[in-house]
């Protein structure tokens, strides 16, 4: 059967989360006057995002839920407890993060005219490891919500990325079956792999052109996903651009 919709991951996949977080980061440690704590930008991100991989970890294992796994990355980042910031102002700081960081968003410069260039062709939705108020939103500042029939996230869903429940949803919110869907993001295994366990097309998204992964099937660009998903194209080796 030929593929009929695409998936589509956000974060650092049709939006540029990476450079996005890290203009809002660099604005807030200077507004919150935490520059002088970290020896640089790269390494105030890279503790954030380490906090992040942490509490994301307990909110999939059903260890906390998601208010709290975000409180707690405010608390680690800033090294108080829950005893000495309470919910409000964690969530009071985390708005103040999301200010800058919000100033910062842009989607790839290939994010459109790929869409444009499958629109008549396939439909389209979004499954992100997320939460529908965050990605909805970011959707609609970015001008593409009405793009996607359908976004499903997995703070809503209760399990996320890799596991197959969460594409399976996804799949069903577009009522078509694993087999007639392609997903498209930017991790080899969480996007790619977890898609084709579940039953999908993984296709990973390699901006970065790291390689390797003969086992996936692999672009470099948005620009090649036309060419990937048409009939006469459709998936005969896994590794169709290296």
């Amino acid at each position: 059967m030929p593929i009929r919709a695409v998936l589509w991951d956000v974060d650092d996949t049709i939006f540029d989360y990476a450079n996005a977080d890290r203009a809002g980061m660099s604005e807030h440690l200077r507004a919150e006057g935490l520059a002088d704590g970290f020896t640089s930008v790269g390494q105030a991100l890279a503790r954030w995002r380490a906090l992040t991989r942490e509490h994301w970890a307990r909110f999939e294992s059903g260890e906390t839920d998601w208010e709290s796994q975000r409180r707690d990355r405010v608390r680690g980042f800033v090294g108080r407890g829950s005893e000495d910031m309470s919910d409000a102002e964690a969530d009071a700081w985390f708005g103040r993060y999301i200010v800058h960081y919000e100033a910062a968003w842009a989607l790839f410069p290939d994010t459109v005219p790929a869409l444009d260039l499958l629109a008549g062709r396939y439909r389209h939705a979004v499954l992100s490891n997320s939460s529908l108020h965050n990605q909805d939103r970011k959707l609609r500042v970015l001008g593409v919500r009405d793009r996607f029939e359908a976004v499903v996230c997995a703070a809503e869903l209760g399990v996320a990325k890799p596991e197959a429940a969460a594409f399976h949803a996804a799949c069903d919110a577009l009522e078509l079956p694993p087999h007639e869907v392609a997903y498209v993001g930017d991790q080899p295994d969480i996007d790619a792999r977890g898609a084709m366990e579940a039953g999908l097309t993984g296709i990973w998204l390699d901006r970065a052109e790291t390689g390797g992964r003969p086992e996936l099937t692999r672009i470099t660009g948005l620009d090649q996903l036309p060419a990937l998903l048409a009939p006469d194209t459709r998936f005969g080796a896994p590794s169709t651009f290296g």
